[in-house]
């Protein structure tokens, strides 16, 4: 196995320690980041969505223009295009980017963010309706002849479409949602499920479900996990950094408790990220909660701190889980994806490497 190392952009400058500022696009901002990441050596950028954000597919567009080999992760929403459409925006932004696109599907961990584009369903009622979505994309894209499709939540007759996916069978499927109802569909859909950044208990746990859902499909699936790292010379350096950076945030937030409708609130992601703040700070030596419990388990908030060489370490104990693609931003989105470039990619390649050199030696000996 190899690893897969992700970046995050977004259109503007901000994070839980910086205030957002200037316009809600930043053409500038953009393309620096996009070739920030690129030149770090990441793989693959997610370009984030949300009901208020400007459009990612736009955003992906505009930076693959300014990159040329880095790759992206769209996230994407089903319930507010078609699917019809859908299967031939991503296939067409497939061919423009050189087949550099992957689609990550975010069903909704929040009703309140789901209404404000007019989406009432419930939770479980939209991870149906993602399986539904899904679905008619592949068909979309890989069904040579018009076909008609009477679903729950779609309709469409005579669906036919002249693009198709430069990459074969099709465009790539990430998705994530730790929910009954996610876990089935990532089973059946799922090329990458992502998980945020659990301990090693919970990661594990989780990587073994899904695979049991997807071999009932006789399907395999790959496994990406999201951090924040957190390095600096030393482990105290690194842990000062930590501590600066709660009280950052801190600054910036309304406490969770007294904020009315903050975070994903129907998100099983959040609650498990909160089963673990439970347990302290620090779980596994590394793994630091504090964030993810002040701003209420919401998005990838958790992090591993210590020196490039002990969070790599780390990091490798997720990939020894299975778990073969990183995703890597920092609080400080331009600077912190500099630094990881220069002090943990090339360490965590290194290591990735010798854990599999050592392995293929291992299966010659046996």
């Amino acid at each position: 196995m190899s690893v897969q190392i992700i970046g995050l952009i977004a259109p503007q400058e901000a994070s839980e320690t910086i205030g957002r500022k200037g316009p809600a696009v930043d053409t500038d901002y953009v393309r620096l980041l996009a070739q920030a990441h690129e030149h770090a050596g990441f793989d693959r950028i997610l370009v984030p969505a949300s009901a208020t954000s400007p459009d990612p597919l736009l955003t992906v567009t505009y930076a693959a223009a300014h990159t040329q080999r880095i790759q992206f992760l769209l996230a994407h929403r089903p319930g507010f295009v078609a699917p019809t459409l859908a299967a031939r925006q991503f296939a067409t932004l497939d061919h423009y980017t050189g087949g550099r696109v992957a689609v990550h599907y975010i069903s909704g961990g929040s009703d309140a963010d789901q209404q404000r584009d007019g989406d009432f369903l419930d939770h479980d009622e939209r991870y149906a309706r993602t399986d539904e979505y899904l679905g008619l994309l592949r068909r979309v894209w890989t069904e040579t002849q018009p076909f008609d499709h009477e679903g729950r939540f779609y309709r469409a007759k005579g669906v036919s479409s002249e693009v198709k996916p430069l990459q074969q069978p099709h465009v790539p499927i990430f998705f994530g949602g730790a929910s009954e109802a996610a876990l089935k569909v990532a089973g059946k859909h799922a090329d990458v499920y992502a998980l945020w950044g659990e301990s090693l208990a919970q990661a594990g746990e989780l990587v073994r479900r899904v695979r049991a859902e997807a071999a009932s499909h006789g399907r395999e699936v790959a496994f990406s996990i999201s951090f924040r790292p957190i390095i600096a010379p030393t482990e105290e350096q690194a842990w000062a950094k930590a501590e600066q950076i709660l009280a950052d945030t801190r600054s910036r937030q309304v406490p969770i408790s007294h904020a009315r409708g903050t975070g994903p609130q129907q998100s099983e992601g959040a609650r498990r990220l909160l089963a673990d703040a439970a347990k302290g700070d620090r779980v596994d030596e590394r793994l630091w909660t504090a964030v993810a419990r002040e701003t209420g388990g919401r998005s990838n908030s958790t992090s591993l701190v210590g020196t490039p060489e002990q969070v790599a370490e780390a990091l490798l104990k997720y990939y020894d889980l299975g778990i073969t693609t990183l995703l890597l931003r920092g609080f400080d989105p331009l600077l912190d994806a500099i630094e990881y470039g220069r002090e943990l990619i090339p360490l965590i390649r290194e290591k990735v490497a010798q854990r599999e050199a050592a392995r293929t030696l291992e299966r010659k000996a046996a």
